[in-house]
């Protein structure tokens, strides 16, 4: 079977210090981190039209069709944990360091592989707790784009890449700067509940018999048509004759100067 190849932005994330933070306090970060991943990380990934392809324990992988997307969510993430855990000792707080690459890869349903994903993983070691760092490719991309400012770190020769990687770094003294954002999230539309299904169905009846009273009324209202017995039609025969429509309007009979038939 052919592999599936595509240009993506990929950002490469995980916890500062965590093996640190989990032999003070195991099951207290565990609950931390995956309460950052639900109701920060993974909504902003979202909210900028990203896809998770792997969480790997401490951190995650993701990627983006746009880098423009790829670095505003990596920001606006490292921005929304500054405002989280503020009780939260410094030594003890949950800090992401985060790597961002625009590059190849191959695709499976699970998981992206190449070297697009191990410089995001490389950038990611070379970032401070709290910062970015970003290739020169990724900066490229953006730099007119974003009014991030990014610092020149030069080329970085890194483990198991054959050419060094230009970096250059947002960091955190440059994220708290940012202009705080809420996660624009759009909650599935709910379809209607029982009662209001109820209410609908209980007003279209009462219409539809509100109608059907009406046309009820509209004939009973309506003057039967009169059919004449034998004996009226021989004394239609005489000199005067009862007229059925000036009966309705008030006359009693109509007169007729014709020879009466015999």
């Amino acid at each position: 079977m052919s592999q599936t190849r595509r240009l993506a932005a990929i950002i490469a994330a995980d916890v500062a210090g965590y093996s640190r933070l989990m032999g003070a306090d195991e099951e207290g970060t565990h609950q931390r981190l995956q309460a950052h991943l639900r109701e920060l990380v993974n909504l902003k990934i979202s909210e900028h039209r990203g896809r998770v392809v792997k969480n790997t324990g401490d951190g995650l992988l993701a990627e983006f069709a746009s880098v423009v997307d790829a670095v505003r969510c990596a920001a606006e993430i490292q921005r929304g944990m500054i405002d989280r855990e503020p009780d939260v000792p410094e030594e003890r707080r949950i800090r992401f360091r985060i790597g961002v690459n625009l590059g190849d890869v191959i695709v499976e349903e699970h998981d992206i592989f190449g070297d697009g994903v191990n410089v995001a993983a490389r950038l990611e070691a070379l970032a401070e707790p709290g910062g970015i760092c970003v290739s020169g490719t990724v900066r490229d991309q953006v730099r007119d784009k974003l009014p991030y400012a990014l610092d020149d770190m030069g080329e970085q020769s890194v483990k198991n890449i054959a050419r060094p990687v230009r970096v250059y770094a947002l960091r955190p003294e440059a994220v708290a700067d940012l202009p705080a954002r809420n996660v624009q999230f759009e909650a599935p539309r709910r379809r209607p509940t029982t009662h209001v299904a109820m209410a609908a169905g209980a007003a279209a009846t009462l219409v539809i018999g509100v109608i059907a009273w009406w046309l009820w009324s509209a004939t009973r209202s309506s003057p039967p048509r009169r059919s004449r017995s034998p004996s009226s039609r021989r004394a239609c025969r005489s000199w005067s004759c009862p007229s059925p429509i000036l009966a309705t309007t008030g006359s009693s009979s109509i007169s007729w100067t014709g020879s009466p038939k015999t």
